[in-house]
C-alpha cells in the first residue's frame, strides 16, 4: 500500500445537472457540451504537465457521465482501458431518477433538516448507505493496486465520501464542520504513506482538494 496513489476526478457537468434533473442509471445521458470542454480542458493539461502520466489504471462509474469523462482523459493517461464499476457511482436516486428537482419536492416532500438514514424517495439509496457502498470500493481499489497510481471517474458525492471516509469526519453533526464542493473535472489526490510528522495519524495523505485551475480557460464555464 505505501505508495499508493488515488486522483478522484469528478465529472465535467452533465445534461442532468444543465437540464436540473435526477441523473441516476436512466436519467444520466452523458455530459453537456461545457461539460466535454471541461473534461478536454484537463485532458490537454495533463497531458502537457505529466502530472499523471505514472497512472496504470482507469475506474470510472457505470453512469454516462463518468464513463465519457473517462474515456475523454484517457488519452492523456496512456490511453488506459476503462473499467467502470458501479460502486463508484452517485448516490442512486431510486424512483426519484429523470425527475427534475422541484418534480422530487412536489411529488415527495421531505423534513426539513439533514438526516443521513432518509430516503426522499422509494429506492432511494441513503447518504450513509451510500457511504458505506462507496468507501468499500475505495479501499479496495487501494488493496488491488499497491504501490500504483489509480485515477477515478467519478462524483461529487464520491469525492466528499473520500474526505469523510479518510479524514474521519461526521457525517451527522454537520453543523461542526465545512462543507465541501468539488467542482466538475476537479482532482482529489490522496497518497499511502507513513505520516514523518506525526505517527498517530492514518497512514494517508490528502495531497489536493478539489484542484481545477484548468477551468479558468474554458470559455463559458461557471466555476
Amino acid at each position: 500500500m505505501e505508495g499508493t496513489r488515488i486522483v478522484l476526478v469528478r465529472h465535467g457537468e452533465s445534461r442532468a445537472q444543465e437540464l436540473g434533473i435526477l441523473g441516476g442509471h436512466d436519467g444520466c445521458t452523458g455530459l453537456s457540451d461545457l461539460g466535454r470542454r471541461q473534461v478536454t480542458a484537463l485532458r490537454d493539461r495533463l497531458a502537457g504537465s505529466g502530472e499523471l502520466e505514472a497512472a496504470s489504471a482507469l475506474y470510472s462509474s457505470v453512469m454516462p457521465r463518468a464513463v465519457e469523462t473517462a474515456q475523454i482523459l484517457a488519452p492523456a493517461l496512456g490511453d488506459l482501458d476503462v473499467r467502470p464499476e458501479c460502486d463508484f457511482c452517485e448516490g442512486h436516486p431510486g424512483d426519484a431518477d429523470g425527475l427534475t428537482w422541484d418534480e422530487l419536492a412536489t411529488r415527495f416532500p421531505s423534513p426539513d433538516g439533514w438526516d443521513p438514514d432518509h430516503k426522499p424517495a422509494p429506492g432511494w439509496e441513503t447518504w450513509r448507505e451510500m457511504g458505506v457502498r462507496v468507501q468499500a470500493a475505495l479501499e479496495a481499489v487501494v488493496a488491488r493496486h499497491p504501490g500504483e497510481m489509480v485515477v477515478v471517474a467519478c462524483h461529487g458525492g464520491v469525492v466528499v465520501q473520500a474526505m469523510l471516509h479518510w479524514l474521519a469526519l461526521d457525517d451527522v453533526a454537520t453543523d461542526r464542520r465545512a462543507w465541501m464542493s468539488p467542482a466538475n473535472t476537479s482532482l482529489t489526490e490522496w497518497r499511502f504513506a507513513s505520516n514523518p510528522y506525526q505517527k498517530g495519524t492514518l497512514p494517508v495523505e490528502l495531497v489536493r482538494f478539489n484542484d481545477h485551475a484548468h477551468l479558468a480557460l474554458v470559455p463559458g464555464d461557471r466555476t
